[in-house]
């Protein structure tokens, strides 16, 4: 076995068992584990001995969550890598086939030769409440499709329409009251949720959702901020025929939660709401103005969480 300053581990998980390479040498132990809450916490205890310098998993889906979260309770370096990157390294070895055993020890290599950066335990939380943010979601567009039909159905049906509508209101209370208790559990999540919740127009589901979804907010500029959620604007022109500039790309998501706070903004904050008129004064399209009041909210968003300053409207009247 290697030494415990350089020890790399690879676990391979599947459905029912763990297969954990305790070394990147071919001829380091193997071992094939339960994967049960005993079996977890039966290797979280060797591993902890052991002191591995990392251990990698592949992601799977959601079927590693389990015992990637226990690695990371536990303290260890634990990093989790796409698919994609362990195939390279095979192709790159010449290795071609794929087996349990293989995958196993080429995770082991992976941890040694690439070196990926280990996680830390607020990366779990927040996979965590971006699991909960997802079934919200699912939850009110399975309200909204149960609204709609409840307009149209036969009197006989109505009722129970409405019974399912109500149980579904209740779904999404607890949702988001779980969330809020998720987020209150750590200090970072919390802060950044609370400076961006201060920006008139910005809700705690809002705040939440653009923390999870673009957490690159507040370390990059506002050029790039506009390019990552969708909202820059390009030219479209051919020759001499110069058409309208355009948005494209980004991250949808990111984008429809921030036009839809954009379009709160428009009402109840007093910095958009005046750029936003007076582009419309000037005579710009309603979807253009709205357009450019969202970049204008993602800027003042930026800038509160690099100052790490709530919102102050003699400040952020003039932010660019």
């Amino acid at each position: 076995m290697a030494s415990r300053e350089s020890l790399f581990i690879g676990i391979d998980v599947s459905k029912q068992t763990l297969d954990v390479a305790f070394g990147a040498d071919p001829h380091a132990p193997r071992e094939t584990i339960p994967y049960t809450d005993e079996g977890v916490q039966l290797l979280v205890t060797r591993l902890q001995r052991l002191q591995p310098t990392l251990i990698v998993l592949e992601a799977t889906g959601g079927l590693e969550r389990m015992v990637f979260a226990q690695l990371l309770q536990a303290g260890l370096p634990t990093a989790r890598v796409q698919p994609r990157r362990v195939r390279a390294l095979a192709h790159a070895e010449g290795r071609q086939a794929k087996t349990d055993r293989l995958d196993a020890r080429l995770l082991a290599r992976c941890a040694e030769r690439v070196r990926p950066p280990h996680h830390q335990a607020t990366d779990e939380q927040r996979a965590s409440l971006r699991d909960l943010l997802v079934r919200r979601e699912q939850l009110i567009q399975m309200r909204t499709a149960e609204i709609n039909r409840l307009t149209a159905a036969a009197p006989n049906l109505r009722p129970g329409i409405q019974k399912h509508i109500d149980w579904l209101d209740q779904e999404i209370r607890a949702l988001e009251q779980e969330l809020d208790n998720e987020a209150e559990r750590t200090d970072e999540v919390r802060r950044k949720r609370e400076l961006r919740d201060s920006v008139p127009g910005i809700g705690a589901i809002t705040a939440l959702n653009l923390l999870l979804r673009l957490p690159e907010l507040g370390t990059i500029n506002r050029k790039e901020a506009a390019a990552f959620v969708g909202v820059a604007p390009y030219a479209n022109q051919s020759g001499a025929q110069h058409k309208p500039r355009h948005i494209s790309g980004g991250r949808r998501d990111v984008r429809s939660v921030l036009y839809m706070a954009t379009l709160a903004a428009t009402r109840c904050n007093p910095t958009i709401r005046a750029f936003y008129q007076r582009l419309c004064q000037a005579g710009k399209p309603r979807k253009v103005a709205i357009v450019a009041a969202m970049r204008k909210l993602l800027t003042i968003l930026g800038a509160i969480l690099r100052q790490q300053k709530p919102w102050d409207p003699a400040v952020h009247t003039s932010a660019p």
